[in-house]
């Protein structure tokens, strides 16, 4: 981690787990999705099954980086399934 560096604290509701993630202002959100779900789920898996929220919103651009949404450290993000699964 270098100085510039953030820590933020990404929870990944299939795996029921919060990874922390140290990331530079130029990385962008596809890539900590990216990150987050092969750290928790300990397996490959398709980053366009899944979305990311900050402070309860939808990132719908997954391009923009770490510095263009003003992350601090300890930012807290989400990942979810795109699409909800039907209880049975």
């Amino acid at each position: 981690m270098t100085v510039a560096d953030v820590r933020l604290r990404i929870a990944v509701a299939d795996a029921w787990d919060t990874v922390t993630l140290d990331a530079a202002p130029s990385q962008t959100m596809a890539e900590l999705k990216q990150r987050a779900l092969a750290q928790a789920m300990g397996r490959t898996v398709a980053p366009d099954q899944y979305v990311m929220k900050y402070r309860g919103a939808l990132v719908l651009d997954e391009h923009a980086t770490v510095a263009g949404l003003a992350l601090r450290s300890g930012a807290p993000l989400i990942v979810l399934p795109a699409r909800r699964h039907p209880v049975r």
